[in-house]
């Protein structure tokens, strides 16, 4: 037990609040500091740093695990208080989701002073539903194993977003689930380049529920299928709207999305970190180009094969290699033509000045077949045979493990 115990509560108004007032207020233990009007409230007065416990209603506006992250950051332990009638578990699954380790119902008020006493309180056991485990074909050998996450980087202008879509495609045609997610702050041309006529953004739907603890339970709701083996999370709508992604978003997704399928995201132009962090917590403009790196198995830089893409692509090399220290990286150098005067040897002396690439692929300047694919707003496989997508798929060779 502790000596004293500094709360601050906010309960927008539910009628079980002038009754935990008064037994906080009557236990001997606990001091209640401030009662806050609503969630942005009591944040702030959490940040102060003079607060232990916050007593929150379990359906306050707001409340979720991106507030329960910042109360534990400031060193306070959130405490929920549910309807004792409204649901079997008494809110606990909810609250378990968003990170509450300790819920106490309203038709039991008379053990919140106690509870917020207490300092070795175990955490909340939530119960999933496992897993099916994996069909196994005769001979014994599962059928799916977790997938990789290959992450498609490159400067502006290097055609990253048409490589990211034909290597998800070309997965998908050698029948493994895949998930291309397109997470360029900048705003997402995915949809666009494969006709997707979606009104909501995926990226910003698996933001809301992660933010609310249901990204798991509904994975497949922030997909959009194009056939029986390839999904796509669609991007921002508009470049301003990144701020409505927070940090540890992207993590999850991708964490959830690997578990089932390969996964490739699509990301930004640039690397560079904000120098002063918002004072709201709110993460910079390219953390979700930084976390895709982070959390990639795989990296894939894209560059030009002419100068102004070379010159774009050894500069990208260098920053990457600085995120991604002692990590290997792969190269693709897109659009290679004759016409441009040098070989395929020339260009990988160049890169081998800037970086230890462990592969480098060239793609032909197949205008014609991404034209076909663009028009039609299908994939590069989808438009039929060409050199770029046999030139892809010797990519993905270099990808993919077998599977038996």
């Amino acid at each position: 037990m502790v000596d004293r115990v500094v709360a601050l509560i906010v309960a927008s108004g539910a009628a079980w609040e002038p009754e935990a007032l008064r037994l906080l207020g009557d236990h001997p233990r606990v001091v209640v500091l401030k009662r806050c009007v609503d969630l942005d409230d009591l944040l702030a007065a959490a940040t102060a740093g003079q607060a232990d416990v916050a007593v929150i209603g379990i359906d306050a506006p707001g409340l979720d695990r991106i507030a329960v992250d910042h109360l534990r950051a400031n060193g306070v332990r959130p405490v929920a208080i549910a309807s004792g009638g409204a649901t079997l578990d008494g809110g606990r699954i909810r609250a378990g989701r968003i990170g509450i380790r300790s819920v106490v119902t309203d038709d039991r008020l008379d053990t919140l002073a106690d509870l917020l006493c207490a300092d070795d309180q175990p955490p909340t056991q939530v119960r999933r539903p496992e897993a099916p485990a994996p069909e196994r074909p005769p001979g014994g050998r599962a059928a799916t194993v977790p997938g990789r996450v290959v992450a498609v980087w490159g400067p502006s202008g290097s055609g990253r977003t048409t490589v990211a879509s034909a290597l998800a495609a070309e997965i998908a045609r050698r029948r493994r689930p895949a998930v291309l997610v397109d997470a360029d702050p900048y705003g997402g041309a995915v949809a666009q380049q494969l006709g997707i006529l979606d009104e909501v953004s995926g990226l910003l739907a698996a933001a809301r529920l992660e933010a609310s603890g249901h990204l798991e339970d509904r994975l497949g709701s922030v997909q959009r299928g194009l056939d029986q083996h390839l999904s796509v999370v669609t991007g921002l709508p508009r470049a301003d709207r990144w701020v409505e992604v927070r940090t540890g978003t992207l993590d999850a997704l991708l964490a959830l999305a690997r578990a089932r399928a390969e996964v490739v995201v699509d990301t930004g132009f640039s690397l560079e970190e904000d120098a002063a962090p918002d004072l709201g917590g709110r993460p910079g403009r390219n953390h979700l180009t930084l976390a895709a790196l982070d959390a990639a198995d795989e990296v894939l830089v894209v560059g030009g094969a002419d100068p102004v893409g070379l010159s774009r692509l050894a500069r990208g090399l260098v920053e990457v290699r600085e995120r991604r220290v002692g990590a290997p990286v792969q190269v693709v150098v897109n659009r290679m033509r004759p016409t441009l005067g040098w070989t395929e040897r020339e260009i990988v002396a160049m890169v081998s000045g800037f970086a230890r690439p462990s592969a480098i692929h060239f793609l032909p300047d197949d205008q014609p077949a991404v034209d076909r694919a663009l028009v039609a707003g299908r994939t590069l496989v989808e438009s039929g045979d060409s050199d770029l997508g046999r030139a892809v798929a010797r990519i993905v060779d270099g990808l993919l493990p077998p599977v038996g």
